[in-house]
Formats: C-alpha cells, structure tokens, sequence
C-alpha cells in the first residue's frame, strides 16, 4: 500500500453503544486481592490490578453512552458438583484449591467474599451481573441469549486474565457471531511474557478473533451523546 493510499484508508469506525456491550471479565477479589485464589496460585496481583484504571474509564464512559455493561464472576457451586476433577486437580497442585479455606473465604466459591467483585466494580443501576463455572463468559451462561435480546453485535472485552477468560470469552464469542474488541491495557496476563503473544494471537489473518485496541482510542470511538441507563433493558 502506498502512503497515498494509507492516507486514504478510513480509520476505525464510530461504535453505536446501542449495538455494544462491555464485557469486564473477573474482577472479582479473588483474583485481585493479595488474599485471594491468584495471589495463592502464585499469580502476580500486582500486575493484574493495573487493568483497574482503564477498565474503570470503559465503564464510565459505556455508561454515559449507555452502553450494556456485563460484568462476570468465575465460581463454583458450595458442593463443588459443577467444578471438572481436573480443574479442582490442577488448582490443588497450584497450591490453591478450589473450594479450600482461605482469607477471604473458600477459593472460587460463589457466595463467598474472594468471589465477589472488588469494590470498584461493585454492579450499579442497570449492570449485570453473570456467574460462570468456566474460563468463557458464554459456557453454561445465559449471556448469548441476554446479548441477542438486547441487540448487541459487538463486544468490548477487557478483564482477566488475557491468556485464559479473556481469550476463552472472545473465542467463543466470534464462533457465536459476535464482533469483539479487546482493549489491550484492560486485559492483563499472569506472567507478563503471555500478555503481548496472547493479544497477537487475536488480530492475526486480519483480526481472526476481532480488533485490538487500548482504551483511549476506543473512547475516541464512542460519541458523546448520552443515552439513558439500560436502554435496551
């Protein structure tokens, strides 16, 4: 392409927050407070809570557009009965089994206060709320169905982790039809050497798993129109 025509290439379009949802994916205490399921696997926390800033201004600014807002949990039942063996396996060779006491109460176990979300992202007016038993936001959920009722053809992706929920949910959301922008400074990876390949991944042959972006250009995107909370509700 020559520079003529990179001149000429449109930028990336406008989004419609009608037709959009934001998709915060896990920012639940126990994976981002230093007493939690992570910081016991042995996961950098740390490193996970800087997608706080920039996934608070998604938010802020999905609600001023009016945007559907979704925010994710992953837990299990109290009795365990929807946990794989070999996921409660692989925890416990982690060194953080699920269902285990801990200091914030029993790891990955709704109900309990680590799966909670951290008090930034506590659901406000018109949010939802939607709890998984597996790494994608669409596994033994209602969010498809949630999604289609509303309208929604597009989804902005940010929480974590990259490497796992976060590409699990965009995965499966492209196989569903879905078009997906993952912000790159919302998500975060355990190990900072799978954040950049994780996100590489997504936009390869073209964007096979959708666009990725950072949050302020994809704010750059939104208009500035305020519509009412839960529009689409």
């Amino acid at each position: 392409m020559s520079s003529d025509d990179a001149a000429m290439s449109p930028g990336p379009q406008p989004l419609d927050p009608l037709r959009c949802a934001l998709l915060l994916i896990d920012l639940q205490r126990d994976f981002l407070d230093p007493r939690g399921y992570a910081a016991q696997a042995g996961l950098d926390v740390e490193r996970l809570r800087r997608v706080i800033g920039p996934a608070l201004a998604l938010r802020e600014a999905a609600r001023e557009s009016g945007m559907r807002i979704v925010l994710t949990r992953e837990g299990h039942r109290p009795d365990l009965a929807d946990c794989p063996g070999t996921k409660w396996a692989r925890s416990r060779a982690a060194g953080a089994e699920i269902g285990s006491a801990g200091p914030l109460g029993r790891l990955l176990v709704r109900g309990e206060y680590g799966h909670d979300l951290i008090d930034e992202f506590s659901a406000r007016e018109g949010e939802l709320v939607v709890d998984k038993p597996g790494y994608s936001a669409f596994h033994q959920t209602d969010l498809d169905q949630i999604l289609r009722v509303a309208g929604i053809t597009t989804l902005i992706v940010a929480g974590v982790t990259t490497e796992v929920c976060v590409h699990s949910t965009v995965r499966a959301a492209i196989d569903l039809g879905y078009h997906c922008l993952t912000v790159s400074d919302a998500c975060a990876s355990s190990q900072p050497e799978l954040q950049a390949p994780a996100l590489a991944t997504m936009h390869v042959e073209g964007g096979v798993f959708g666009e990725v972006t950072d949050h302020a250009r994809l704010l750059h995107r939104l208009p500035q129109t305020r519509w009412p909370i839960g529009a689409l509700a």
